[in-house]
This record gives structure tokens, sequence and C-alpha cells, in this order.
């Protein structure tokens, strides 16, 4: 008996700390993550959006890896889906 207590003493703080790690730094980071794939799916053209570079621009066509952004009335480009940082919400202005 004395030795499962031994081992149950030393993998012990393992699992807690393994515990403590993934309540507060993995976990959230999953939820972020499937919040943001969520947010990415849900765009539409029309949309605006910050990009990850800091580019404010509108969705005008999405593809399927690839969002068709406009800059502005003359310039439209390309750029891929995981660079939409977040969707500029036009009712908080």
């Amino acid at each position: 008996m004395e030795s499962f207590e031994g081992i149950l003493g030393t993998i012990l703080p393992f699992i807690v700390l393994f515990a403590i790690f993934y309540f507060f730094l993995i976990r959230p980071q999953q939820v972020q993550q499937k919040k943001h794939k969520e947010m990415i799916a849900s765009l539409k053209k029309g949309d605006k959006v910050i990009t990850n570079g800091g580019l404010i621009a509108e969705i005008y066509k999405v593809e399927e890896k690839y969002f068709s952004i406009k800059l502005n009335d003359e310039t439209i480009t390309r750029l891929a889906k995981e660079y939409i940082a977040q969707k500029v919400d036009e009712s908080a202005s």
C-alpha cells in the first residue's frame, strides 16, 4: 500500500498542474477559436471586417478559402479567411 500512496503523491501535483493549465489556458483558447471560426463562417457580402494587419475592408465576394475584399471603390483583392481578425460592429459606432 505504501508504494501506491507514494506513486499517488508523486503524480497528484502533475494532475493538478495539468488541470490548472487546462481550465485557465487551453480551454479558453479553444472557446475563442471556435467563436472565431463561427464568425468567419457567418460573414457575407457587404459585411465590414478588420484584418489582422489592421485594414478595414468590406467583403465583396465569399469564396471557399478566401474572401474578395473591397478596400475602396477601386481596389478589390483576395484575403485568406484566417486573416480576418473581427467583424466591424456598425451599430456600436
